[in-house]
C-alpha cells in the first residue's frame, strides 16, 4: 500500500527546485559523453540536431513527467497506480528499477571522477605526460580496493545528504553545487578557448556541416537529448510529487532544458578546444575523459590544476545526478513500504553499494561477464537500451492519450494559466515521442 502523503514535502524555494532538477539532468552524460559523441558524428551538424531533439522530444517527455508527479504526489509506481490502476504500475517499477540499477554503477564511475581529482596532484600529470595515461587508469580500475573504496564513498555521500530530505538534503547541496559548477565550466572554458590552435576546435564544434551528419548520428542525438535529461528513470516524476500546486511547470521545464543543454554545450567548448589544440582525437570514445583529457592537461601549464578542476566539474555533475537517482529509490520506500525516510536511506543506500560492487570489479576483469560484456556494461545495457525507452514510450503514450484531462489541468494550473502550446506538446507525447524513442529502442538492442 502506499503510504500517506497528505502531509508530503515540498521544495523550499523555486531556485533550490531549479537548481535541484538541474543537478539531476546534469550529469557525466553532458560532460563525459556529449563531447566525444558529437566528435564521433561530425561536430557541429550533430549538436544542431541534438538542440532540436532536446527542445522537441525531451522537454515535451520531461513536462509529461513533471505532471504525472505533481497530481499524484507519489512516488513513480504509486503514480501510475494513482492515476492509472491496472497494468500501469509496471511503467512505475520500470523507473524503480532504472534508478536502482543505474545508481549502482553510477556510483562506481562517479568514483573513478572523485580519485582523479585527488590523482590530478598525485602522478597523474608525470603518467599521463610520459605517454602512460591508459596504464595509469588501466592500473586504477583493476585494483579492487580502490574501486569499491572509492564506489562506497560516493554513496556514503549520497545517502548522508538524501537522508536528510527534499529541502535540508538534495536542495540546499544543489544550491551550493551546481552554481560552482558553471563557475568551474567558465574557468575551463577561459583556459581552453585561450590556447594557441583552439580556433580549429571552435570550427569544428560550432559550424554545422550537414554532410558529416549520417542517420546513425541523428539516432544518437535522439538518445542523447534522451538520456540527458534523466527521463524515464522514476526522477522527473518523484522530483515532481514534491512541487507546488503554484508551480507554473512548462516554465519550470523550459528552465531545466535550457541549463541542462547549456552545460552539455559549455562542456564542448572545453573539450574540443583543447583536444584540436594538442592535436587529440576528438572522437576518441569514452577514454577521452580518463585517458586523453589527462595527456591534454599535462601538456598545458598549470596542468594538474585545471585536471583537478575537470574532474571536480565531472564529480559536482556525478553527485548531483545521484542524489536524484537515490531520491527515486528512497521515494519508493517511503510511499510503497510505509519506512522513514532515514531507515529508508540506509536500507537502500546499501543495497545499492551491494549491487555496485560487482560494476566496481568488473572493469578491471574481477567478475565474470554476462554475455561478453562486463557486469557495468551489462547493467547499462539493460537499463538504457531495453528497460527506459519502454518506460518512455508507455509514459507519453500514458499521458497523451489517456490522461488527457489531468495532463491539461496540470500544465495550466487548473485553467489558471495559459500554455498557449498545449495541443502540439500533446501530440508531442501521442506520436512523435513515441515513434522516437521506439527507434532509439529497436536501434539500441544490439547486445
Amino acid at each position: 500500500m502506499a503510504g500517506n502523503n497528505g502531509n508530503r514535502e515540498q521544495w523550499g524555494s523555486k531556485f533550490g527546485f531549479i537548481m535541484a532538477a538541474a543537478g539531476s539532468a546534469v550529469g557525466l552524460g553532458n560532460i563525459w559523453r556529449f563531447p566525444y559523441i558529437t566528435g564521433k558524428y561530425g561536430g557541429g551538424a550533430f549538436v544542431l540536431v541534438y538542440l532540436i531533439i532536446v527542445t522537441v522530444i525531451g522537454s515535451s517527455l520531461m513536462l509529461a513527467e513533471f505532471a504525472l508527479g505533481r497530481r499524484a504526489k507519489l512516488d513513480s509506481v504509486g503514480a501510475f497506480r494513482k492515476l492509472g490502476g491496472g497494468a500501469w504500475p509496471i511503467v512505475g517499477w520500470m523507473g524503480f528499477f532504472c534508478g536502482f540499477v543505474i545508481l549502482s554503477y553510477y556510483a562506481v564511475i562517479a568514483g573513478w571522477t572523485l580519485a582523479y581529482m585527488f590523482k590530478s596532484f598525485g602522478g597523474l600529470m608525470d603518467a599521463a605526460a610520459a605517454g602512460k595515461a591508459a596504464d595509469a587508469f588501466g592500473a586504477f580500475v583493476s585494483d579492487p580496493v580502490q574501486a569499491i573504496a572509492y564506489h562506497a564513498a560516493v554513496m556514503a555521500m549520497v545517502v548522508a545528504v538524501v537522508c536528510r530530505g527534499i529541502s535540508a538534503g538534495i536542495e540546499k547541496s544543489c544550491k551550493v553545487l551546481m552554481p560552482a559548477l558553471f563557475l568551474i565550466l567558465i574557468l575551463l572554458i577561459v583556459r581552453a578557448v585561450t590556447l594557441p590552435g583552439a580556433l580549429e576546435g571552435l570550427e569544428f564544434y560550432l559550424l554545422p556541416d550537414l554532410s558529416k551528419l549520417s542517420g546513425e548520428g541523428v539516432l544518437s542525438a535522439v538518445g542523447q537529448g534522451f538520456y540527458s535529461l534523466s527521463l524515464a528513470m522514476g526522477i522527473i516524476i518523484t522530483y515532481g510529487s514534491y512541487l507546488g500546486k503554484d508551480e507554473y511547470m512548462p516554465k519550470v521545464t523550459g528552465t531545466i532544458v535550457l541549463l541542462d543543454t547549456a552545460v552539455a554545450v559549455m562542456a564542448g567548448l572545453i573539450i574540443f578546444p583543447a583536444v584540436f589544440a594538442f592535436g587529440v582525437d576528438a572522437g576518441a570514445g569514452p577514454g577521452l575523459t580518463f585517458v586523453t583529457l589527462p595527456i591534454v592537461f599535462s601538456k598545458m601549464p598549470m596542468g594538474a590544476f585545471f585536471s583537478f578542476a575537470f574532474f571536480a566539474l565531472l564529480f559536482i555533475a556525478a553527485i548531483t545526478s545521484a542524489f536524484s537517482l537515490f531520491e527515486v529509490v528512497v521515494t519508493f520506500a517511503i510511499d510503497e513500504i510505509g519506512w522513514p525516510r532515514l531507515k529508508s536511506s540506509l536500507i537502500m543506500g546499501l543495497a545499492v553499494t551491494i549491487l555496485g560492487i560487482p560494476s566496481a570489479l568488473s572493469v578491471g576483469g574481477h567478475f565474470p561477464q554476462i554475455c561478453g560484456k562486463d557486469f557495468l556494461d551489462a547493467m547499462d545495457f539493460i537499463t538504457n537500451n531495453a528497460v527506459m525507452p519502454v518506460c518512455g514510450i508507455l509514459t507519453s503514450f500514458f499521458v497523451g492519450w489517456l490522461w488527457t484531462k489531468g495532463a491539461r489541468e496540470e500544465v495550466t494550473n487548473n485553467g489558471t494559466r495559459d500554455f498557449p502550446l498545449y495541443t502540439a506538446w500533446l501530440w508531442v507525447c501521442r506520436i512523435v515521442v513515441p515513434i522516437s524513442v521506439a527507434l532509439i529502442f529497436v536501434n539500441g538492442l544490439k547486445w
